[in-house]
């Protein structure tokens, strides 16, 4: 690769504002684990540091009593998404599909959704805020799609309609 090349590639990429690197905020605290046990469901969802210095979302997926998911979230004071237009996510799945869900505000009952497959390898999965429709409680909602100023909570979701053990690591959260 052209050096001068690389050294953009590079400027370019320290601009980006980190919603959560793993590697550098070892502080998972602030990560929150719903399961579908709230609505009567079975679903189990654990989320912690993988040794690696991941965040490693793990659990299995129930459909008894009408469960079916597993999300973990996180919340903060809100990021400007002013002048970005996607989100850039490291991650390493397990060949199964998940949504990445935002909200404009944590107050909101709905979140903004894009679902995504994964291949089980490490990849960098680019989400367009501009394609990330309104749902709630698994429907879509008659609103248009992202077009917010900010962002207050970011979250990880399976809920595939199967039975299912599951396995995400995440590495790094960003705007483009």
């Amino acid at each position: 690769m052209n050096y001068l090349l690389f050294i953009i590639l590079l400027m370019l990429d320290m601009n980006s504002p980190i919603i959560f690197d793993f590697n550098k905020k070892s502080d998972i605290n602030e990560w929150r684990v719903v399961n579908d046990v709230g609505m009567g469901g079975k679903s189990s969802g654990n989320f912690r540091l993988s040794e690696e210095g991941h965040g490693l979302f793990t659990g299995h997926v129930s459909l008894e009593n009408n469960g079916g998911f597993s999300l973990v979230e996180y919340t903060f004071n809100g990021m400007s998404v002013k002048g970005f237009s996607k989100v850039r996510i490291k991650l390493r799945g397990d060949g199964k599909d998940y949504q990445f869900r935002i909200r404009n505000s944590s107050d909101d009952y709905y979140s903004f959704i894009y679902t995504f497959s994964t291949s089980g390898e490490w990849e960098n999965i680019e989400i367009p805020l501009k394609e990330m429709y309104p749902s709630f409680r698994g429907r879509k909602l008659d609103m248009p799609n992202f077009s917010g100023d900010k962002i207050e909570q970011v979250a990880f979701l399976i809920g595939n309609k199967k039975e299912q053990d599951f396995k995400l690591l995440i590495d790094k959260i960003e705007l483009q």
